[in-house]
């Protein structure tokens, strides 16, 4: 619960109630300096606060756990920002600049745009110190600057320093995701490495046998799946407790997709090979994150036992290249979609069914020209 303190000084700011926000920030990027813990800066911070001879009324902390400071995409950065913005909060105390900060122009950004445009008073207790209202030059002072660009390249050596280990560790054939592949489980013992989830790869045996041995699409799979109940791989990692997130989180509703079945249809992890570095971020600054081009791929074979057998891994790569579209309220496909293509210009043929017939027509012939193609109907049952 906030309080509030009297003043019974003749300081300028004495007749003004801080309305407080003390932020907080914690990342992997700082390392285990125990200085740095939320529950050492959420200490140092009240008591700094309670020294202040002001009136004051601590509005909340503000906590960024876990969360980088390269950008201000912070869910309680944010969610501070919104009450500055709402007029819930007029003075933000940090421990640092670096806790605030690890981007010089954010940091430029909002000590001399965002917090003077909303007359917010701006207080670290470390060095360079900087009492925005009492001492307005010490947010111009030279080391304010010197220290944003000190936070920031210090972020980019670490940016590098992780990204080369985490290729080696893709060469080396060690697995560095978050969170397994669906099928799979990291190993109690040792992190790096694979071991089957015989639950979920159960779903993926079923998927490869019903599109390669029982003539299924991957929008049939998809229905079968979700009419038995069967959680995608998203929606059953959060079933067994894991803190699954990703930039499709708030999006998903826990049903199978047809670019979700070709997506586990496709993957080489299922036959035994580490496959990663699918995907990386633009920048330690910019973390959209953007596809690498295939022969960029960390692959590496037989790191984990298969769960798909090479067989039939390869019989579901060709059934892909074929046109597997069904017909409406069909999932499983005809026997000759994809296949087949007109002798004259080699265009696929598609299906029509009359009067207990079947004719497989020229598309060129249908739906193009007659006169570039007099291939009309094949009669086939």
């Amino acid at each position: 619960m906030s309080r509030v303190r009297k003043a019974y000084n003749s300081l300028k700011s004495s007749s003004v109630l801080w309305k407080i926000a003390l932020y907080i920030r914690l990342s992997k990027e700082d390392g285990n300096d125990e200085s740095l813990s939320v529950v050492n800066q959420k200490k140092i911070l009240k008591e700094f606060v309670e020294a202040l001879d002001e009136q004051y009324e601590i509005v909340d902390y503000y906590i960024d756990d876990g969360v980088t400071g390269t950008d201000y995409e912070r869910p309680d950065f944010q969610r501070m920002m919104k009450d500055i913005e709402d007029g819930r909060i007029n003075c933000v105390v940090v421990k640092d600049l670096a806790r605030a900060f690890r981007n010089y122009s954010d940091q430029g950004y909002f000590l001399e745009t965002f917090f003077p445009t909303h007359n917010i008073r701006f207080i670290t207790i470390g060095s360079p110190k900087i009492v925005s209202y009492l001492n307005p030059e010490s947010v111009s002072g030279f080391d304010v600057p010197i220290t944003g660009v000190m936070n920031d390249r210090y972020c980019k050596k670490t940016s590098d320093d992780i990204r080369r280990t985490f290729d080696m560790k893709r060469r080396k054939g060690e697995f560095i995701g978050a969170f397994a592949p669906y099928g799979y489980a990291k190993d109690p013992e040792d992190k790096n490495s694979l071991v089957i989830d015989e639950e979920a790869a159960q779903i993926v045996k079923d998927i490869f046998s019903w599109f390669v041995n029982e003539g299924y699409s991957k929008t049939g799979i998809a229905k079968k799946l979700n009419a038995i109940g069967v959680p995608n791989p998203a929606a059953y990692k959060k079933s067994k407790g894991m803190k699954y997130q990703s930039p499709q989180s708030g999006k998903n509703d826990g049903l199978w997709s047809s670019s979700t079945i070709k997506s586990i249809l496709s993957n080489k992890t299922y036959i035994g090979y580490m496959v990663q570095g699918r995907y990386r971020i633009k920048s330690y600054k910019v973390h959209t994150q953007i596809n690498v081009p295939e022969d960029e791929w960390y692959v590496v074979p037989n790191t984990h036992e298969p769960i798909i057998d090479s067989e039939t891994f390869d019989k579901a790569q060709g059934l892909q290249q074929r046109d597997m579209r069904t017909a409406p309220e069909k999932r499983e496909v005809y026997l000759f979609s994809g296949f087949l293509r007109c002798a004259d210009c080699k265009k696929a043929m598609t299906r029509k069914a009359s009067k207990n017939h079947v004719y497989y027509c020229c598309r060129t012939y249908r739906d193009k020209s007659k006169d570039k193609c007099f291939c009309q109907y094949h009669l086939c049952a």
